[in-house]
């Protein structure tokens, strides 16, 4: 009996010790600062004790079971690798809170979560946290960001590369060598972070501000280290820096690879970065020349406001400049639309995903133009994306409407929940869509002192925005069928 679990399972725990040994030596990164701020030197076995667990851990597993390595993976394997692995460094990522602020588990591991999955959302005060710590959550929004896999394929060869990335969410293509792009991805976006510190720190942000906001906007993470986010600094500068840093996290991490080549023109043509830029040309004047034209004291402080906060929603970022108690109902609701949208497919947002939506469109477009054409001509629908033209089938379209559709149910379940709670719907519709899509923006319902019930909403939306909901599913019915075959 156990032979045969081993040969169902074997691979698989590799893997998932690989995941893990990774996920404790990214716990040890958080202890460069103690160099800077040797006070809190105190803090380090915060880090140590599950870092080392971690290493040891994975290490374990993937000796114990490296004959298994070559075995093909079966259909659902690769899910449940992945879901197994962000379940495992979540947990030890959680526990430095626990160890050094004092926090609950189911606290901890929300502030975890939110980092892992590039949310934003938070319940401590940032106000009073340790360095140490701020950069323990900016540094789980870059690896959650660039995801896991990828860091993985970048130091190792995987047979089963393809298979695991996308797994992890990512539908683009970067074949035909993927453990080259996967180092070119990192180097890309380790440069976008130093020239994005730079650049902060040029308009007067401190040094360790413009580290950890840079590495959160590209992140698409949106985690500050002062309570009024962005909005602190009250500078423009500053404000367009962070705005450039989010449209590059939300764009694909095939595209950042087009644009290191120098190849515009293909840039151009990729439907989903046309769409990105119509659903913001549309959504920032109805922000605000309809719904603030009124509520600031010039048309400039307007514009501004309305052009980062949509982009923060749409790029699924979480940085703000100003708190939305005071907003129009219109203006939450552009907000909350821009949220379940989400950014680009294959990049470190979350939401539904500009190109789902631009499909869907797309096909109501095609749909009509069908009415129209001679019954015999046969046609055949297509759109760019970075690897090239794509022709589109009905099991394409299928897919995407499954995905949208189970997604807002997903969404619907989070609320009614809320709503058990007493909150006021627009305030849950909010609150869910910034968790369902990662993306950090909050009108108060996310706190310490917030029912676990809603954090543990919350974090079950976060991991499911930000894995996909296909993988999840498939994962937990890959595991109830190997574990009645065995039996």
């Amino acid at each position: 009996m156990e032979c045969k679990r081993f040969n169902q399972w074997g691979s698989t725990i590799y893997y998932i010790g690989i995941f893990t040994s990774i996920s404790g030596f990214i716990l040890l990164l958080p202890l460069i600062s103690i160099i800077f701020y040797i006070d809190e030197l105190i803090y380090a076995p915060s880090f140590l004790i599950p870092a080392f667990i971690s290493i040891v851990l994975g290490l374990i597993l993937a000796k114990k079971f490296k004959g298994y390595k070559e075995r093909t993976l079966s259909v659902g394997e690769d899910a449940v690798i992945v879901v197994s692995g962000w379940i495992l460094a979540t947990v030890f990522s959680a526990i430095p809170f626990i160890i050094g602020q004092n926090l609950n588990f189911t606290q901890a591991y929300f502030e975890a979560v939110s980092g892992w999955t590039t949310t934003g959302l938070s319940v401590i005060d940032v106000e009073s946290a340790p360095h140490i710590f701020l950069i323990h959550r900016s540094i789980m929004q870059f690896f959650g960001g660039v995801g896991i896999v990828l860091v993985m394929l970048s130091a190792l060869s995987s047979t089963f590369g393809m298979k695991l990335y996308n797994s992890e969410g990512h539908t683009d293509k970067l074949l035909p060598n993927l453990i080259k792009s996967s180092r070119v991805i990192i180097s890309i976006y380790l440069g976008y972070v130093v020239s994005g510190t730079i650049l902060y720190v040029i308009f007067g942000m401190p040094v360790f501000d413009a580290i950890n906001h840079s590495i959160a906007a590209l992140s698409t993470g949106g985690f500050s280290v002062r309570a009024n986010s962005i909005g602190y600094y009250d500078n423009v500068f500053i404000e367009l820096i962070t705005i450039i840093l989010m449209i590059l996290g939300t764009t694909s991490f095939a595209t950042h690879l087009l644009l290191v080549k120098g190849k515009f023109k293909e840039i151009l043509k990729l439907g989903e970065i046309r769409f990105m830029f119509l659903v913001l040309g549309i959504f920032i004047p109805l922000v605000t020349f309809v719904s603030l034209k009124d509520l600031y004291t010039s048309l400039y402080k307007g514009i501004r406001v309305g052009l980062f906060e949509v982009v923060s929603a749409l790029s699924t970022t979480g940085f703000s400049t100003v708190t939305y108690n005071n907003w129009p109902s219109f203006a939450i609701l552009i907000m909350i639309v821009a949220m379940l949208i989400g950014g680009g497919a294959g990049s470190t947002s979350g939401g539904i995903k500009l190109y789902r939506i631009y499909l869907i469109i797309k096909k109501l477009i095609w749909n009509i133009k069908d009415k129209f054409l001679p019954k015999h001509q046969v046609y055949r629908n297509y759109v760019y994306k970075a690897d090239g033209k794509i022709f589109i089938n009905k099991s394409d379209i299928l897919e995407v409407y499954n995905y949208a559709f189970i997604y807002l149910m997903v969404f619907i379940l989070g609320v009614f929940i809320m709503l058990v709670y007493n909150y006021p719907l627009q305030d849950a519709m909010f609150e869910f869509a910034s968790a369902l899509g990662t993306v950090g923006l909050s009108v108060g319902i996310t706190s310490l002192n917030a029912p676990s019930i809603i954090l543990w909403t919350e974090i079950i939306g976060m991991l499911l925005g930000r894995l996909e909901i296909w993988v999840i599913l498939i994962a937990i019915v890959k595991i109830v069928k190997n574990n009645r075959k065995s039996k």
